[in-house]
């Protein structure tokens, strides 16, 4: 399927020089080159075993803690959640991905089928994607109306509020990455056949929706940013920096007993950013 606006042809092996060599510093990363190997392996492993302490502490302590995980098509959203979870016990840590809605909860409240997967006593629940449909993808591909939209963005609020109150520990990571990053990610996708499964028409569709979603984003940033739910945003060309980037954002913001200060409380400010932050800038980082 060719889209005239995207500089390459999708179902050809070969990706255009330009993008291949553009890619990683798409969105001005502040980074040249990818994490090293050796350094990111060390890092990553040191910070699940504070996620192992994490667990435990949950666990003795009944502390309940929700993460989502938000993003373009291909920003590594499945990646970071499968390097979160690695070595915890999946009978108390577990990704809630769900499929578009049944009848049956269509006519539901719009929260309710998200609601009852908010994690109990001494559980971790990580969302691949979530309520956020409503407030990107669905608007932008026609499968909600503008009024279902703006419902959406004027109780968000309110209903991330209870989940505060409530005493959930409450994060939304926003991974953001670079135009051609997108473009080399999904040409990557076509042509493995172990990924090709992951890209679907809808996909295929968005590659030529880049400034559609930029404008769903930013305006989800502005409206569902808050003091009690912040959005953190991850810029998430390198993976790997990604990766430790969000497991020291949960680490950091949760006391527990022998954490590793200095390990977890060491976020790369280049990496990390607020809502605020973000908004100010990111016309540059496209």
């Amino acid at each position: 399927m060719a889209d005239s606006s995207i500089p390459f042809d999708l179902d050809n092996p070969q990706l255009s020089a330009e993008i291949e060599a553009g890619a990683f510093e798409s969105g001005n990363y502040p980074y040249k080159k990818k994490l090293k190997t050796k350094e990111y392996e060390e890092t990553l492993l040191a910070l699940q075993i504070e996620l192992v302490k994490l667990q435990s502490h949950l666990s003795a302590h009944g502390g309940r803690v929700a993460a989502l995980f938000e993003g373009r098509d291909a920003a590594g959203k499945g990646g970071s959640i499968r390097r979160y979870l690695n070595y915890l016990n999946p009978r108390q840590n577990r990704t809630i991905a769900l499929s578009k809605p049944t009848e049956r909860e269509q006519g539901q409240w719009y929260f309710q089928r998200y609601a009852k997967h908010l994690p109990t006593s001494g559980e971790q629940v990580l969302f691949d994607r979530s309520w956020y449909n409503r407030a990107v993808v669905e608007p932008v591909m026609g499968f909600c109306t503008p009024e279902q939209t703006e419902k959406f963005l004027t109780e968000t609020p309110q209903f991330e509020r209870m989940i505060v109150d409530e005493g959930i520990y409450f994060f939304k990571f926003w991974l953001n990455i670079g135009q051609k990053m997108q473009w080399k990610r999904f040409h990557a996708r076509r042509h493995d056949p172990l990924k090709q499964w992951k890209l679907s028409p809808i996909d295929r569709k968005a590659l030529g929706m880049w400034g559609e979603y930029s404008e769903a984003r930013d305006r989800m940033l502005d409206r569902t940013d808050s003091n009690h739910a912040p959005w953190t945003i991850i810029r998430a060309n390198d993976k790997r920096r990604a990766r430790i980037a969000i497991i020291q954002k949960v680490l950091s913001t949760i006391e527990y007993k022998g954490r590793h200060d200095k390990l977890v409380c060491d976020i790369d400010p280049d990496i990390v950013q607020s809502a605020a932050t973000f908004l100010k800038h990111h016309r540059t980082d496209e």
